[in-house]
This record gives C-alpha cells, sequence and structure tokens, in this order.
C-alpha cells in the first residue's frame, strides 16, 4: 500500500498543505523545528486517529483554530481508499470513502502504517509500557477483533478502578458484589487479549529471530517472551487463563482495595527480550538494545505483510543519524523497493545507499513542505 497525496489544515504548524508522494522512498529535508515530524505524526494520525506524540488532541490543532483536518489518498492492493481525520473541541471524527466510522476498530486497519522514531530505540530499554503500547498498536492494525477486545478491557478496567478507590477503607455490601461482577467481566476480557498477545508473539519472533540473526550475522539469538502477571501459558485455553486470572484478582483483593487499583491483568503484563539467554534490558549493552529494537520494527513490516498480504507504509522520523553505518544499510537494504516510506532528516549527507539516491526530496521550513526538483 501507499500514500498518494496527503493534505493538511491547520494541523500543527500547518495552515494548509498539500504533498503528492512517489510510491518509493519520500526524504523530508528541513532544519529542526520546521514542521518535519508533525508530518510524519499526521500520516501516524490517518493510520490510528491518535497520536504517538500526546494524549491531548487539542495539541494538534494549530493555535487559535477550531479544528484540524487530515486526508489521504491510499492506494491498497485492490482498493483505493479516501481517508480523513477531523480534530476538534467535540471531538474526533474519521471517515473511509467519505462514510464516518463509528468505532475505532471500524478505522484503524485502513492505512498499515510502521513508525521508527528515536525513542523507538528506547523500545528494548524502557519500560514494559512502551512495550505493552508497542504490541497493541502492532495487533490491533491487523486484528480489529483485537482492537475491541481491548477496548472493552480498558472500558471494565476504568470502572475496576473507580470502584476500587471508592472501597477503602472499608467496603459495603453492594460495593462487594458489584466488584465480584466485575472481576469476573474483566477476567473474561483479559482471557481473549492475552490469548492474543500470544499469538501475536509468536508470529513476531519467527520473523524477529531471522532479522536478528542477519544484522548480528548469527552471532546472536533473539528471544521474545510474553511475561503475564497471571499464572497463564499460551498452551491455555481462554476458559484456564480466564480461571487464572481470576484467581489473581481475588487473591490480590485486599492490596487492590488499599491501593484503589487493579494490581494484575494485561495492562500490567511485560514484554521480555533474550539475547543469548540474556535478558537485553538489563544486560545488554546499547548497540544490543538498539540491534533488538530494529529487529522488532523490521519484524513488524514482514509480519503485517505476511497477514494482510501488502506491506505497510514505513515512517523513519530522524531515526538514520542514530544508527550506525551497518544498521543503517541493513534498514535501507530491507525497505528498498517494496515498502513506501517517509525519511525525516536535517541532513542526507554521509547517507551513502542506493535507496536514497533514487528518493523524492521535499524540504519542509515554517509550515511549508515543498518538493525539491
Amino acid at each position: 500500500m501507499h500514500i498518494n497525496s496527503l493534505y493538511l489544515k491547520q494541523f500543527r504548524n500547518y495552515s494548509h498543505i498539500e504533498l503528492n508522494a512517489e510510491n518509493k522512498v519520500n526524504v523530508i529535508l528541513g532544519e529542526n523545528a520546521q514542521g518535519k515530524t508533525n508530518l510524519m505524526e499526521a500520516i501516524y494520525v490517518l493510520a490510528f486517529a491518535k497520536s504517538h506524540r500526546t494524549s491531548k488532541d487539542k495539541e494538534l490543532i494549530q493555535w487559535n483554530e477550531d479544528f484540524a483536518r487530515l486526508e489521504a489518498d491510499i492506494s491498497r492492493k485492490n482498493s483505493s481508499l479516501s481517508l480523513e481525520v477531523i480534530v476538534s473541541s467535540r471531538g474526533k471524527k474519521t471517515k473511509v470513502n467519505e462514510l464516518e466510522q463509528r468505532k475505532l476498530s471500524e478505522f484503524v486497519g485502513s492505512c498499515n502504517v510502521v513508525m521508527f522514531a528515536p525513542e523507538d530505540l528506547s523500545l528494548v530499554k524502557g519500560g514494559p509500557r512502551m512495550r505493552r503500547r508497542f504490541i497493541d498498536m502492532e495487533l490491533g492494525q491487523i486484528s480489529t477483533v483485537y482492537l475491541h477486545d481491548l477496548t472493552i478491557y480498558q472500558r471494565i478496567l476504568k470502572q475496576r478502578n473507580q470502584l476500587l478507590k471508592s472501597m477503602f477503607p472499608v467496603p459495603d455490601q453492594e460495593q462487594e458484589v458489584m466488584l465480584d461482577v466485575l472481576t469476573d467481566q474483566l477476567s473474561q476480557a483479559a482471557a481473549k487479549v492475552i490469548k492474543k498477545r500470544f499469538s501475536f508473539l509468536e508470529m513476531l519472533q519467527t520473523w524477529a529471530k531471522d532479522i536478528h540473526s542477519q544484522i548480528t550475522r548469527e552471532k546472536e539469538n533473539l528471544i521474545l517472551t510474553y511475561v503475564p502477571a497471571a499464572q497463564v501459558s499460551e498452551d491455555m485455553d481462554l476458559s484456564k487463563i480466564e480461571e487464572r486470572v481470576k484467581y489473581k484478582l481475588k487473591e490480590d483483593k485486599q492490596n487492590e482495595i488499599r491501593r484503589g487499583m487493579t494490581l494484575s491483568g494485561p495492562h500490567r503484563d511485560e514484554l521480555s527480550l533474550l539475547i543469548n539467554n540474556k535478558e537485553v534490558q538489563t544486560f545488554g549493552s546499547q548497540g544490543q538494545q538498539r540491534t533488538a529494537a530494529l529487529s522488532l520494527k523490521l519484524a513488524e513490516i514482514e509480519l503485517i505483510n505476511d497477514n494482510i498480504g501488502e506491506y505497510p507504509i514505513l515512517l523513519l522520523d530522524d531515526v538514520l543519524s542514530e544508527l550506525d553505518h551497518y544498521r543503517q544499510s541493513h534498514l535501507l537494504n530491507t525497505i528498498q523497493g517494496k515498502v513506501q516510506t517517509f525519511v525525516t532528516t536535517t541532513s542526507v549527507d554521509g547517507i551513502e545507499h542506493e535507496t536514497l539516491k533514487q528518493a523524492s526530496t521535499f524540504y519542509a521550513e515554517a509550515g511549508t513542505v515543498k518538493q525539491m526538483k
């Protein structure tokens, strides 16, 4: 798939721009603070209906304006799509082919995107929340069912946490009954999320292990392990996972009431990465951590292609300068000729690669983007 054209109105520092992209590598040059990352964010929002940089939608709207509009025309293997996201003080509207999408799960997946930015290099050494978000965003792109299940889980979790806060120090009988009901509902929703995460990471492991081996010239073996808070395993069926999650929640009940929050479940689970049987988060060098992050991102690209039958759009936001020459070459060799890619950078000096020599180049400056001849 690829973006043919992009239209932004009152988005971040862009009053109004139209950009026609090529189905190859598109390089956006420019000094810092000129809007290069805003352009990447816009494409991300058109894929996920949310930003990767902020949870406050109002920050996406240009200063002193009431709304932001983002549009894109996209070509897929067997269809063409027009996507639209409107952000205002009243909320967000998403449209596919001019038809409003009532649910997030109906919109996400229309345009598949993989983002690789400097903060993604911290995917390995950062906190568990980053790795959970990584799983949720990528799995949600290829499975609307997972996105639906995750939304239900998060809604019940929010209700349960609100109840737990109201139960301290001494819960009444009505609160006890309600907690049991929400615990049953949360356990059922959690089991579906956990089961799909196990399946997703098994697929990702297949790609990431081979890619990591190639990058490290077969010197390192990467293993991904899902680590749930409850004592469950991937070979368990849904009912068994639900039973274990429920047992863990009931075991933690008094502690949860005291702390006013749910202490176990998919929102507390972890993704562990091992290189040669050592946990790379703790014992890996910076080079190993960056290689593992790169392996995960490249594996994402292949996994999406394997599941939907076409490659996603790749966003490389100021990340090439963070990689050494060898990792740069491996990344560019991987995408060459098969993945539409948007690259932001202040300069391509020192990056000698055929992919960039054949790229379309744009220049971003003060809220404008112009194609360079």
